[in-house]
């Protein structure tokens, strides 16, 4: 396994994400489970983000304080499965400047295929967290990850919800400077790419379209 690999293992996290695998939760829960798990994810992904002090007053008295330095994170999500994990971080980082990147893996080749690109001015100086909730062939996250490359951020993490050891092992080959950040690293993919034991596809879960069999 990568030495690049946080498993985020808190009780909270894995009990939200146990009631998520249930393929009788709603989308309605499993969306709202998500976000909650994404704030969880997002203040341990940013634990070691740079700091700084600045002179404030409290009401009694002025003092030297900590507060992040610099233009602080850019937070980039993959769409359109990353969107449910970008919105619960956005309620712990609301300062957060935000980018989307539009993959889809082509049905063939399992490849992924870029159709939208945005992302906000002055990257070089912000910490970037690019977000997924499948690490599963590792295709989409290695090739948003090397097209942000190319803006030259301060510093890229990669969080998803769930990884597959395939994954991971393309991912870390890839991007050996790019940390993983996951909940839970399952068994293997699937013929058709799909994380086993998973939760099934996130994206059609999240906004409750078709499901796969």
């Amino acid at each position: 396994m990568s030495d690049s690999l946080h498993i985020i293992d808190h009780p909270l996290v894995q009990h939200k994400l146990t009631i998520m695998r249930k393929k009788e939760t709603s989308s309605a829960k499993f969306r709202t489970l998500l976000h909650e798990i994404s704030m969880l994810l997002a203040y341990e992904v940013t634990r070691d983000l740079p700091m700084t002090s600045e002179e404030i007053e409290t009401p009694l008295t002025p003092m030297k304080a900590p507060a992040l330095a610099g233009r602080k994170v850019v937070l980039v999500s993959i769409l359109r499965a990353g969107n449910g994990i970008l919105d619960g971080m956005l309620q712990l980082i609301p300062s957060a400047r935000v980018g989307h990147i539009g993959l889809y893996r082509d049905p063939k080749t399992l490849q992924a295929v870029e159709y939208y690109f945005k992302l906000p001015q002055h990257i070089e100086d912000r910490d970037m967290i690019v977000v997924d909730p499948m690490l599963a062939t590792g295709h989409s996250a290695i090739a948003a990850v090397s097209r942000l490359k190319e803006v030259k951020p301060r510093s890229i993490k990669f969080v998803c919800l769930l990884a597959a050891p395939e994954g991971i092992s393309s991912f870390s080959e890839a991007h050996p400077d790019t940390p993983i950040y996951t909940a839970a690293v399952d068994q293997k993919l699937n013929d058709h790419g799909y994380i086993i034991p998973g939760l099934g596809d996130a994206g059609d879960r999240i906004y409750g379209t078709q499901l796969v069999d």
